[in-house]
């Protein structure tokens, strides 16, 4: 049995996950870049705290944009990936914190992103943090790639799916009534996809942090039941997931 600490602290639930988070996780949209640049933003002069970052993939897409980026992820396991993977970019400066004290100097920041991890976040304590670091124009962007919900086909099957073998599948999902909490926010949606054969939407599947791991007892059966769904719906040896990669910005007030 997992304990109760693993499912809830982040510093723990993703160590055993990452070579699959950095094989399988979808990117984002490099639209995303002039979107926030139109908006005035962003420019390749901002500096940016990605909060949460992971294995980079979010900062990776501004250290592309020539931005310098500050990586801050209190897991060591992604952290120490980003490190690996982003030690090309000398713009990308790794730091081991949270979101509820980054150890960033005060009116240092010019933008703030958080990709797929905002829901793990104190909203009171990181709100505070986020204010004190952030410049007095500076902005928040909060980045998710949503799954398409349709209502037939293999979304609407791997959605049933994954939410019968999620262990707090639905606690995780709850994200949008804290982000009206935290800040006001407008909303840019960008379209997202991934075409996997079977040995990639497995890895897909076993990034997500609410998905059991090869010690349950349920592992097997899962992938079983995998293995039906994507032969049920697959073409020319590939499924695709389709996403909608919601943008959230705003500045805190």
């Amino acid at each position: 049995m997992v304990d109760n600490e693993y499912l809830t602290d982040p510093k723990k639930r993703f160590s055993s996950r990452v070579e699959n988070y950095i094989k399988y996780r979808p990117s984002y949209p490099k639209e995303i870049i002039n979107f926030l640049t139109d908006k005035k933003i962003l420019s390749k002069r901002s500096i940016i705290a990605d909060i949460g970052s992971g294995t980079g993939i979010l900062s990776e897409l501004f250290l592309k944009n020539g931005n310098k980026v500050f990586g801050v992820e209190p897991n060591t396991e992604m952290r120490r990936a980003a490190e690996r993977i982003l030690e090309i970019y000398p713009e990308f400066i790794s730091i081991s914190s949270s979101a509820e004290n980054t150890s960033l100097l005060s009116n240092s920041i010019d933008l703030i992103t958080v990709g797929q991890a905002f829901h793990w976040f104190d909203i009171d304590k990181s709100k505070k943090e986020f204010k004190d670091i952030l410049k007095f124009d500076g902005y928040v962007v909060l980045i998710w790639n949503s799954r398409k919900k349709q209502e037939k086909g293999f979304s609407s099957q791997y959605e049933q799916f994954v939410s019968s073998y999620g262990t707090d599948y639905k606690q995780v999902r709850k994200r949008e009534q804290n982000v009206d909490v935290f800040f006001n926010y407008k909303k840019e949606i960008f379209h997202n996809y991934q075409d996997l054969d079977f040995a990639g939407l497995t890895g897909r599947l076993l990034s997500a942090s609410y998905i059991p791991l090869k010690e349950d007892p349920n592992y097997e059966k899962m992938l079983k039941e995998l293995k039906i769904i994507y032969e049920t719906f697959e073409a020319e040896g590939k499924v695709r997931i389709e996403y909608d990669t919601e943008v959230l910005y705003g500045q805190l007030v």
